[in-house]
């Protein structure tokens, strides 16, 4: 399962909803989330340019687009940030795997000769 935290914006009908039902603040997030087979292990909301914060777990075959057709598909959601998350340790493999690669910045003294 791989972790991922969602910022959210609400259209102004969801805002009416989520008012009109108090019950379940987050159901606008958890229904998506598990229609995906996922879970959501945290939700809270943002007093930001979005209006909700999700911490949820879903399966490794899960692609970004999935996770935005899901939350856009009942009209619900205005904008979604999507980020993957990586404990430690998958953190320090994505560093090791990268460390090896080919790839090498240009000194600075040369991109600035090329930019002049």
């Amino acid at each position: 399962m791989s972790n991922f935290c969602h910022q959210i914006s609400y259209t102004s009908s969801a805002w009416r909803r989520v008012m009109q039902n108090s019950a379940d603040r987050f159901e606008l997030v958890r229904s998506p989330i598990e229609s995906l087979g996922g879970k959501v292990h945290a939700a809270f909301f943002a007093l930001d340019s979005y209006d909700v914060l999700a911490i949820t777990e879903l399966p490794e075959s899960t692609s970004p687009a999935d996770i935005s057709v899901a939350f856009f598909a009942n009209g619900e959601v205005a904008q979604i940030r999507t980020t993957p998350l990586l404990d430690a340790t998958q953190a320090i493999e994505a560093m090791r795997k990268a460390g090896p690669s080919s790839y090498r910045p240009v000194p600075r003294e040369q991109a600035l000769a090329a930019s002049a």
